[in-house]
């Protein structure tokens, strides 16, 4: 199999069903974000940190994948004419929301409380993870946008929301394990 196609030269592609549509819609922008995302969160897996941390992330690239074959499929040819689904995989479930909630609640349990919010940055691998959890609220902004338009799976966007959550606490962790200083955002006075 080729990797280039010819097929989109001329600015469209084929969403997950054979419809094609613009480069630039909302949904290739919401599922290509998420692509972005996943690869944000390998350069996270990549830096020198605790393999529990890297085993999740794993776990969450995974189900990004899942989540990306979700919004790139077409709602109107998801059912295939013999009644199934035409995307055949596990979709996103509930249990893969508890695990970003209980990753959350078990890194938070070894955190001080926070009090102000906090600058990104202090390490290289704790702004990745600040990019990361921005780039996952694009894509949750984007896919809201498109669940606006088109409605989609209600657990990407729960997905998503959480997600962002989970990276923002793991950088707060890695800055915890790094030992660097957490810089509070305290507004100067007039």
């Amino acid at each position: 199999m080729k990797v280039y196609t010819k097929t989109g030269d001329k600015g469209t592609t084929a969403l997950f069903g054979g419809t094609r549509v613009p480069k630039y819609h909302i949904r290739i922008e919401s599922y290509g974000t998420v692509d972005e995302l996943n690869s944000y969160i390998g350069l996270i897996r990549d830096q020198e940190i605790s393999f529990v941390y890297k085993d999740q992330l794993i776990k969450i690239q995974d189900k990004l994948f899942t989540l990306g074959a979700i919004l790139a499929t077409d709602p109107e040819k998801a059912i295939l004419k013999n009644g199934k689904e035409r995307l055949n995989i596990p979709k996103i479930s509930e249990d893969d929301i508890a695990f970003l909630e209980q990753s959350i609640d078990e890194m938070e349990s070894h955190l001080p409380q926070m009090t102000h919010f906090v600058l990104p940055g202090g390490h290289t691998t704790v702004s990745y993870c600040h990019i990361a959890r921005c780039v996952c609220r694009r894509a949750e902004r984007l896919s809201t946008h498109l669940n606006d338009i088109d409605p989609t799976d209600e657990m990407v966007l729960k997905y998503l929301n959480r997600l962002s959550d989970y990276l923002f606490v793991l950088a707060r962790k890695l800055t915890f394990d790094l030992k660097v200083d957490e810089v509070k955002w305290i507004p100067e006075k007039h």
